[in-house]
């Protein structure tokens, strides 16, 4: 078993069964590879709380869960982005959300101050993005339109939360 997530669990079989990109830049990692952190947030109560399992774009941002409470159902906690060049977000509310983000197949451009997604009208989706709106369609689930609607909610809910959790840890190590 990939995670106790089953909705992962599945999306890695998809993963594994093709050989194109579900979405612009993502790519699956082993799960919880703390190892996708910079050594220096090595604070085990920074780790025990974060799930590294994805490469959120073509430079090496990471997508993580993040367990903002103590609930056992990791698909309902928020999904948080840490940029390659700096910068962590809240971008989905849960891994329904996350799922719908990556439907819209773009790569997340993410900063100090923002994550959003982009995409011109003309580009190309993903190899296997069809294959990917399929998978998602037999879970009741549509491609988030509006992307920045989807951030936009879970920025309104977690936003706020999370820096205050993670502040302290950046402050300890002279990030802040």
């Amino acid at each position: 078993m990939y995670s106790p997530i089953p909705v992962l669990n599945e999306l890695k079989d998809l993963y594994d069964s093709t050989r194109d990109y579900l979405a612009d830049g993502f790519e699956l990692y082993d799960y919880d590879d703390k190892g996708r952190f910079p050594q220096e947030l090595d604070d085990p109560e920074f780790l025990s709380r974060l799930i590294p399992f994805a490469q959120a774009n073509g430079s090496g941002s990471t997508y993580a869960i993040w367990r903002s409470d103590d609930e056992t159902d990791l698909a309902l906690s928020p999904v948080v982005v840490f940029g390659d060049e700096g910068g962590e977000q809240v971008v989905a509310r849960d891994f329904t959300d996350f799922l719908r983000l990556l439907g819209y197949d773009a790569e997340i451009m993410v900063d100090h101050d923002s994550a959003y997604y982009y995409r011109e009208e003309d580009d190309d989706h993903s190899g296997s993005h069809e294959k990917f709106v399929e998978w998602l369609q037999e879970r009741g689930l549509a491609p988030a339109e509006d992307p920045d609607a989807v951030v936009a909610a879970a920025q309104e809910v977690f936003r706020e939360r999370f820096r205050v959790w993670i502040t302290p840890f950046y402050e300890r190590i002279g990030w802040a």
